[in-house]
């Protein structure tokens, strides 16, 4: 199968290669999909995305046109493809549904550490050599109570390495896990978990369901100086509510992989330019948000399952026209 590899990194390169065992021919480009760069795929049955992608009906019926019949997801999350468009163009597309769990949730961990305990401040002024402690205060997770929400793989990963720390552990997902009892974790309402939870982290996808859950009317649920944790996707928050919030002081700190509008910014080499984003650039100059460009997935385990995966959807493809992760059936 001729498949055409958008927003394929030089990371990427040597193991999706090692992947495919020479099966597919795979033409690669860090180029992301859109529907001026969807005529590249011409002459290719397939594509492969990443998750910051344009696989919107317009960009779809581009590809259709152009002879694209499967489109191989290289994340978990879909929100930015519409399956609507590629089910009525009777186009496949897959996902890699579960590729590391504990890869993000042990980043989410990280940047919380980091922000809490000021490590990159820290850093700032050892290099300085201002061995000073005035501004490097931080506090206990022990003894915390953590909010959770979505707790499916990725979730539970979070609560387990937080049910380690001692913390009392809240969840909220409309699906409750059947492994949530084994560490002490207690399924409640949303707006429980938000004004009860010191720690606030976020591992639910982005849908018309979750688009915006936490927005202004969230925020004043929450206790003064909560944390915020978000690896998941950044449209789930509000990022002119947490501004507010983080100025007036109500959230204490947040530690982001995400950002709502992070297509064209993240991924990309801007040194060159002038950001125009005035939401980013006020939410980066704050000293108690901590943000990361969506590298919570970025393990070298988590990389060899997405390209296993990605080549595994093709391989079933060419065999029988469908794989076991199908999200058009």
């Amino acid at each position: 199968m001729k498949v055409f590899c958008y927003s394929l990194k030089p990371f990427e390169r040597p193991i999706m290669v090692q992947a495919n065992h020479c099966k597919h021919e795979l033409i690669f480009n860090e180029q992301s999909l859109s529907l001026d760069s969807a005529v590249l795929a011409e002459g290719c049955e397939a594509v492969s995305i990443f998750s910051n992608d344009d696989a919107s009906g317009e960009v779809l019926k581009a590809l259709h046109k152009l002879g694209v019949s499967y489109v191989a997801l290289r994340s978990a999350g879909y929100n930015h493809v519409d399956l609507t468009t590629a089910r009525r163009l009777n186009m496949r597309v897959a996902n890699v549904p579960a590729y590391s769990p504990n890869a993000i949730a042990e980043h989410a961990v990280a940047l919380l550490l980091a922000l809490n305990r000021r490590i990159v401040e820290s850093q700032w002024l050892m290099q300085m050599q201002d061995f000073r402690l005035d501004t490097l205060t931080g506090f206990n997770i022990h003894g915390k109570t953590v909010g959770i929400i979505g707790t499916g793989q990725i979730g539970m990963a979070f609560a387990k390495i937080m049910h380690g720390f001692g913390t009392h552990l809240l969840g909220f997902d409309p699906q409750q896990n059947p492994q949530a009892a084994t560490i002490g974790l207690t399924y409640v309402g949303l707006e429980e978990l938000l004004r009860q939870s010191d720690i606030i982290s976020i591992h639910c996808p982005l849908n018309e369901h979750t688009q915006y859950m936490i927005d202004e009317p969230q925020f004043v649920l929450m206790k003064e100086g909560v944390y915020i944790v978000n690896t998941a996707r950044g449209g789930i928050v509000r990022t002119s509510a947490l501004i507010r919030h983080l100025a007036a002081g109500k959230v204490g700190g947040a530690c982001l992989d995400v950002y709502e509008r992070e297509r064209g910014l993240f991924f990309f080499d801007h040194r060159h330019t002038i950001l125009q984003d005035e939401e980013f650039i006020r939410l980066r100059s704050f000293k108690n948000v901590l943000i990361t460009g969506h590298q919570g997935f970025l393990t070298a385990e988590a990389l060899r399952n997405i390209a296993d995966t990605t080549i595994k959807n093709l391989d079933a493809w060419e065999r029988q026209g469908r794989s076991p992760n199908d999200l058009t059936d």
